[in-house]
């Protein structure tokens, strides 16, 4: 999945207009404009497409954390901007405090199932053996289970 999806699928997930996501990357100091936004969410295919980096979404997650849970005063910062399928799952994870429980429920009602051995390997360090790498299929499997869990229409 790409970067700009993501931000897609959660802006329309918990119904975030431009002026929320401006002030969600401000809570971590990052500006971004209405035109970087409306960029963000074009189709791959219109000349106005904007390309959200892995930095700006990473921002953007953090940010998330913040608006869902609030900020922690003298938190250390985390200045590291990389961003891959199992770092977005976690930011997730904290943003909504979900427990492994609540998120194997995400994943059932978005007709995918995984033990919660499964589950848990996605959220150990790279270098531990049972490691396992989250793929687009489980990401996007997740987040249309957000979008049935939290947008009622």
């Amino acid at each position: 999945m790409n970067n700009n999806d993501v931000l897609r699928r959660l802006r329309y997930t918990f119904r975030l207009g431009d002026n929320k996501m401006i002030e969600i990357f401000s809570h971590v100091g990052s500006s971004v404009t209405k035109e970087q936004l409306i960029g963000w969410h074009k189709k791959d295919d219109d000349p106005d497409y904007l390309e959200c980096s892995g930095a700006k979404l990473a921002l953007f997650l953090d940010g998330f954390i913040i608006e869902k849970r609030g900020r922690i005063e003298n938190a250390p910062q985390n200045n590291d901007l990389s961003i891959n399928n199992n770092i977005i799952l976690r930011k997730l994870k904290i943003a909504l405090e979900l427990q492994a429980e609540d998120m194997l429920e995400i994943l059932k009602s978005a007709e995918f199932i995984i033990s919660k051995h499964e589950l848990s390997a996605f959220f150990r360090r790279p270098d531990h053996q049972h490691y396992r790498i989250c793929n687009d299929q489980l990401l996007r499997r997740f987040l249309k289970g957000l979008r049935l869990k939290y947008r009622v229409d």
